[in-house]
């Protein structure tokens, strides 16, 4: 019989937490050991389905891309766990005016201390 890996919520939110350090401190050098091989991410643009990236290194450069930028900050609202999965709810800036941002969430999921999805939504 095969053993089930138990992701506790303790381990995915310390996983998430790290996460989001790349991005606020834009350090795309944080998100390295943190992404599996086969990890998912689906991103909210562009429309109407946005775009899907598959693989380690697909995602690995999606992220980063975002985590290097400078010319906007992330600013994490709220991290919910349950086990393997989380949500993170989010603002996004690029400018100082209230009109340049959007709020979002990111649906993460863990397996073996490894993001492996992360579904990208905003507010639109």
């Amino acid at each position: 019989m095969t053993e089930i890996s138990r992701t506790t919520d303790e381990t995915t939110m310390t996983i998430m937490r790290r996460f989001n350090d790349a991005f606020l401190t834009h350090d795309p050098g944080l998100l390295d050991g943190l992404i599996a091989d086969d990890c998912v991410l689906e991103n909210s643009g562009p429309p109407p389905n946005g775009s899907r990236h598959v693989g380690r290194q697909e995602c690995l450069t999606f992220w980063s891309g975002i985590a290097a930028s400078r010319e906007s900050s992330f600013e994490p609202e709220e991290i919910w766990t349950a086990g393997d999965r989380a949500v993170i709810r989010w603002t996004l800036r690029w400018g100082p005016g209230p009109e340049d941002r959007v709020r979002g969430v990111n649906v993460m999921r863990v397996r073996d201390g490894l993001i492996v999805e992360g579904l990208g939504y905003v507010k639109g």
